[in-house]
């Protein structure tokens, strides 16, 4: 009697521990997410949208409490993004609290010819667009190019004397944004001479040091340095004049340039995101978009706001991929 009642407590308990392992192991993948840190990378160095972009994110997420957890940025620059995301799909594409911001980059690196980058946004996954910027064309405040019209006159008369920078590699959306006035001005954006450097910030700073004539960035990166007096803004790539400290900024089109280019901004995580995961990710990046500590965020970084949930980011994605390949084809810098 006193055996049977052993084994019978024995048994009780081995039922009871395979049932709370059970239930820790089911709770590990879903419903105590988030329980660890997060380290959202931006794929460049300091200074520049995707930098500004996950400092912000990471901000307002924590001081809404919309995420309780610590949220570390980390600044990976190389190649324009293709350094960080080739060591993310390899290194962390499983692990949920490991996330990125991005921009049209993402689409480049993976469509142009050269330095491009084997991934792209199909091998992560896509957790919503939270922004959208425009790209400008700036020179000095001391320049002698007082409009895009002479800065273009330059270059058709010697491509090789006036230099453009921007924070990202040849093929990237800086160097697109750079060389598009040209080429839609008749000139073989292949002859313009370019610099490119890690980062908006360090591009910046070349121009400001004499090392470049002019840059072709994000216009929310140029406006401290607009009312500063450090810079004058020849052109932006909107449909539209902008306002506030720009509304003095004509857009490609109004100077006879067929042109445009918009900048979405977006968080991505891993491949390994389970549906649970995803969820709430859309969830409370809604209320981010949503929320008035955001707002007020946008209009101190000179952003537009434009959210898409994951799936219809993705949907986007899919159509801007094909853009893309366009834009890059008509360069000759499709691979």
């Amino acid at each position: 009697m006193l055996k049977r009642t052993g084994f019978t407590i024995i048994a009780s308990a081995l039922v009871l521990a395979m049932s709370l392992t059970a239930c820790s192991t089911s709770g590990s993948s879903t419903g105590d997410y988030p329980k660890k840190p997060f380290i959202v990378t931006a794929p460049s160095g300091a200074g520049g949208g995707w930098d500004k972009t996950a400092r912000s994110l990471t901000k307002v997420l924590t001081e809404t409490k919309l995420i309780e957890q610590t949220m570390t940025v980390e600044n990976k620059p190389g190649g324009g993004g293709t350094v960080f995301l080739a060591e993310y799909v390899a290194k962390d594409n499983e692990d949920p609290y490991k996330l990125f911001v991005s921009s049209p980059p993402i689409l480049i690196n993976n469509l142009k010819k050269e330095g491009n980058s084997p991934f792209g946004y199909k091998d992560v996954t896509p957790l919503a667009q939270m922004t959208k910027d425009y790209g400008a064309i700036a020179v000095p405040a001391n320049s002698k190019f007082t409009d895009l019209q002479s800065l273009i006159d330059a270059i058709k008369a010697d491509p090789t004397s006036v230099t453009l920078a921007s924070g990202s590699a040849p093929g990237s959306m800086d160097h697109l944004i750079s060389v598009l006035p040209a080429f839609k001005s008749g000139v073989d954006p292949r002859t313009v001479k370019y610099l490119s450097y890690d980062g908006g910030g360090e591009a910046i700073a070349a121009l400001l040091g004499n090392n470049a004539d002019a840059i072709g960035t994000d216009i929310s990166s140029l406006g401290s340095y607009l009312k500063a007096g450090k810079i004058k803004i020849l052109a932006v790539t909107s449909t539209e004049r902008l306002g506030g400290d720009f509304a003095d900024v004509p857009t490609l089109k109004e100077l006879g340039l067929d042109a445009e280019f918009t900048i979405w901004r977006g968080v991505f995580g891993p491949k390994g995101l389970t549906e649970e995961q995803l969820a709430f990710w859309d969830k409370t990046l809604k209320a981010l978009s949503e929320n008035e500590a955001w707002q007020k965020e946008l209009v101190a970084n000179d952003w537009a706001s434009e959210y898409r949930n994951a799936a219809d980011f993705k949907a986007f994605l899919e159509e801007q991929e094909r853009d893309v390949q366009e834009l890059l084809t008509a360069l000759g810098m499709q691979k």
